[in-house]
């Protein structure tokens, strides 16, 4: 299919010729941040191709509409929709194999294997890095030690992981262009690939997660999360179990049974819940715990969207979300004493909805899609400058080389 380079305005210049566009995202086997994203670059490319290593419609629904579908060879494996960790190994030459002859742009949308998809010579690539793949460099003991077979895993990690690593490293020069989620992200992808890249940070829909007309004081608190080792919930159950405090968890995960063992009385497990749901939750609770590492993090912007305070631990993408002493609280240590300090803190915290508010339109989905955009026109006027380009920060209100804290305005709260 061919595509327009994007959706213009009437009065926008005139269009570049028109592309054959492909789109490659790892997985299509669920809703979550890194598939808002894949959206919004549907959304420019409406006559794009989707190739994917796994494509389960009934569980995206309308996430790729009106675009052709590609799913490998590993998508037609009996159970691989259930075991999929365990074809980690083969991902590789799976991506590979998708035929990209005759496009004139990919795009790729990456936390695992899609940047390394063979790419012929002369198209230009620009891969949207959610994360070096953290199976491989930082979270390997969390992800393959639960669920089944945890030492069966660990052992096929361990007997594939240099060759893994090797060919992390080695596709990267299919790349002409990288752009990060995050600042954290950017010095990731410099540190493992000594590649630069471009910061322009994923979408929140929050015109959707909006304050309630009358904010209502909350009485629990909440954690929005997959329940996975590295997302430290057990943290949060023990510390407002300590504190008597009642606590609602939004999330399934492979942890879901330890977790619920550990939880008192006071913690409620709600599962998956609906997004009008999950808005209603935010409205109204007292706070969002944030004790995990997160490459950006979304649930800290819903939750400020909603206007609501936010304690997160202090790395990784809160530090670009959370406006500390304004809009939330950050906890140095990701320890229960820390946490539990920044609880009680929050007694004392002069908490501004407004500013809450405000800080969380940086990063809606027309300023994603506006900053992706002009990359894009910038990228094909001069598509060979590669990772060559000084770092830059694109969008959700950020300028290169400045601060990350907005100018806030006086804008009331649910006013776009």
């Amino acid at each position: 299919m061919t595509t327009p380079f994007a959706r213009r305005s009437p009065d926008a210049a005139p269009e570049p010729a028109r592309l054959k566009v492909a789109i490659i995202h790892d997985w299509l086997t669920v809703r979550r941040g890194g598939e808002k994203v894949l959206q919004s670059i549907c959304r420019l490319y409406p006559g794009a191709d989707v190739f994917t290593l796994f494509h389960m419609p009934a569980r995206i629904g309308d996430l790729v509409a009106g675009h052709r579908v590609t799913a490998s060879w590993l998508n037609r494996l009996p159970g691989a929709a259930r075991f999929y960790r365990f074809l980690l190994p083969l991902m590789p030459a799976a991506i590979e194999s998708f035929d990209l002859r005759g496009y004139g742009l990919v795009i790729s949308s990456s936390h695992a294997v899609a940047k390394g998809a063979a790419i012929p010579a002369g198209i230009p690539h620009v891969c949207y890095c959610h994360t070096p793949m953290r199976y491989l460099w930082d979270v390997a003991g969390d992800y393959f030690a639960v669920g089944r077979f945890p030492r069966l895993r660990k052992a096929m990690l361990a007997a594939w992981k240099n060759h893994l690593r090797a060919w992390d490293l080695r596709s990267n020069a299919r790349i002409t262009r990288f752009v990060a989620n995050s600042e954290n992200v950017r010095r990731r992808i410099r540190q493992l690939y000594g590649r630069g890249s471009a910061v322009i940070h994923p979408p929140v829909d929050v015109d959707f997660f909006t304050p309630a007309p009358a904010q209502p004081a909350g009485d629990y608190f909440l954690i929005v999360s997959a329940l996975e080792p590295y997302k430290r919930v057990e943290l949060a159950i023990r510390v407002l179990d300590r504190l008597k405090k009642r606590l609602v968890v939004v999330g399934h995960g492979s942890q879901a049974g330890a977790l619920r063992r550990l939880a008192g009385p006071r913690v409620e497990f709600a599962g998956w819940v609906s997004d009008e749901s999950l808005r209603e939750l935010y409205r109204s609770c007292r706070a969002v715990l944030f004790p995990g590492i997160e490459d950006f993090g979304i649930v800290p912007v819903e939750a400020q969207a909603c206007g609501k305070p936010v304690l997160a631990y202090a790395c990784g993408g809160a530090l670009e979300t959370v406006l500390p002493g304004r809009t939330g609280l950050l906890f140095a240590e990701q320890t229960e004493e820390s946490l539990q300090a920044a609880v009680r803190g929050l007694d004392d915290f002069p908490f501004d909805a407004n500013a809450a508010r405000t800080n969380s339109l940086r990063f809606s989905r027309p300023r994603f899609e506006s900053a992706f955009l002009g990359f894009m026109t910038n990228f094909l006027a001069a598509p060979d400058n590669g990772g060559r380009v000084e770092d830059t920060v694109a969008g959700a209100g950020m300028a290169s080389g400045g601060s990350h804290e907005p100018a806030l305005s006086n804008e009331q709260p649910g006013s776009n």
